[in-house]
């Protein structure tokens, strides 16, 4: 029989990680009302949620702009270190705080030194989520050249500690200036590196491009966890990971699927959000080449969402930046199952706002405006499945026979065989 002594049971015990506690901060502005700050600080809080953190405070302040020195103002700023060091509750320790707009080196040094906690922007967290999903070696390397790009710039606050204090008085040159010069020859060696190697992961994508031989290639794209992975899973019947967080997905996965006697390509690609970093979009190019090369876009919306027609946009935009605005598309309201509306009495003389809005209505409306280049389902409860894939099968076939008339040809001799 073995004896054990307090010490020794207490080396066996094993503690759940902590979690990490951070305080959202975002502006109103002209440019952006109260409404839409909520709503950006949401999907920061979501991001957040995603990377492990828990959000225990969100500050806003009223403004005509982002200050250049420290985002907020001095008096804003006083109130969140007051919040961070105050002593009332001992249990609270914050351990970041993240900014909803890309910061400057400048004003990250300055925040710091007021806050003397982590301080992270949006840029950053959206870069954290990407290492921390990166799986493959391709989109390893794609975060990592964009970490690079986003660091090169900020690199100067690391070396603050070296800086001249009285810049162009001989005697006083310290050796920050070269180091920092050596820090920047060493990030841009390693980021050319990289670069090469996406050239090189290029060429091998457009050579196993070519060899799919003669099929139409339909792409989902859509705004972060909007369920395309989901639709990729009900579609092909493959098991393509799917999680209610964002960017589930960021290798691009391609599946041949066939409807009836057809059979396609479909790519489930990298969802966008708002305010994307540009390096991390240029860094994903690679990956978004199926989107670039794609026959038929698949625009998956999540329906349910109060803020649909800005992800709408977003994502338009993004495709725009990408030159492929202009491919024949559908739009696929997804999560109908989720949508909710809230029925105006009929005394109630305010003005009608989205909330007030029934699916029906909506349905109807956007049915209305793009006819058949649009539909409503719900991959979760399989709900207009059936319908949406004989809309699928028509598209691309229409496709089919304009890119090649020939097997079209042999498609309708095959149809006519009993």
């Amino acid at each position: 029989m073995y004896a054990f002594s307090e010490n020794t049971v207490k080396e066996f015990v094993i503690t759940e990680p902590k979690v990490e506690t951070a305080v959202l901060v975002g502006l109103i502005t002209p440019h952006q009302d109260e409404r839409k700050t909520k709503e950006y600080l949401d999907e920061l809080e979501f991001l957040a949620s995603t990377a492990g953190a828990k959000v225990i405070k969100r500050f806003t302040q009223r403004v005509g702009g982002p200050s250049s020195v420290t985002y907020v103002g001095t008096g804003k700023l006083e109130e969140i270190r007051a919040f961070i060091k105050s002593e009332e509750e001992e249990e609270r320790e914050v351990g970041m705080v993240i900014f909803d707009d890309e910061l400057s080196a400048k004003q990250i040094r300055n925040i710091e030194k007021v806050l003397q906690v982590k301080i992270l922007d949006r840029t950053s967290l959206i870069l954290d989520i990407f290492a921390m999903r990166a799986q493959t070696a391709t989109a390893k390397t794609q975060v990592e050249l964009a970490q690079y790009k986003y660091m090169l710039p900020r690199l100067t606050r690391l070396w603050t500690h070296l800086e001249r204090q009285r810049g162009g008085s001989v005697g006083l040159r310290g050796p920050g200036e070269t180091q920092l010069e050596m820090d920047q020859r060493i990030v841009r060696s390693r980021m050319s590196l990289l670069k090469q190697r996406l050239q090189e992961i290029d060429t091998q994508k457009v050579t196993q491009r070519k060899n799919r031989g003669r099929l139409i290639r339909v792409a989902l794209v859509g705004y972060t966890n909007v369920g395309k992975s989901t639709l990729m899973n009900l579609l092909s019947k493959s098991d393509v990971f799917a999680e209610n967080k964002l960017f589930a997905t960021l290798d691009t996965t391609v599946r041949k699927v066939t409807i009836d006697n057809l059979p396609f390509l479909l790519s489930d690609t990298v969802g966008f959000i708002r305010k994307l970093p540009t390096d991390l979009v240029e860094s994903f190019k690679s990956t978004l080449d199926e989107v670039r090369e794609a026959d038929l876009l698949i625009h998956v919306v999540d329906i349910s969402h109060p803020d649909f027609e800005e992800q709408i946009k977003v994502v338009e935009k993004t495709l725009g930046d990408l030159g492929s605005n202009d491919k024949p598309s559908v739009i696929l309201f997804n999560k109908i199952d989720a949508y909710t509306w809230i029925p105006k009495d009929e005394d109630d003389l305010t003005p009608i706002t989205k909330e007030n809005i029934s699916l029906e209505e909506l349905m109807r409306t956007w049915m209305a405006k793009m006819g058949d280049s649009c539909f409503f389902v719900s991959a979760a409860n399989g709900t207009n499945m059936k319908e949406f894939k004989e809309l699928l099968y028509r598209k691309v076939k229409e496709l089919h026979v304009q890119k090649y008339p020939y097997n079209d040809f042999l498609y309708s001799i095959e149809e006519e065989q009993p």
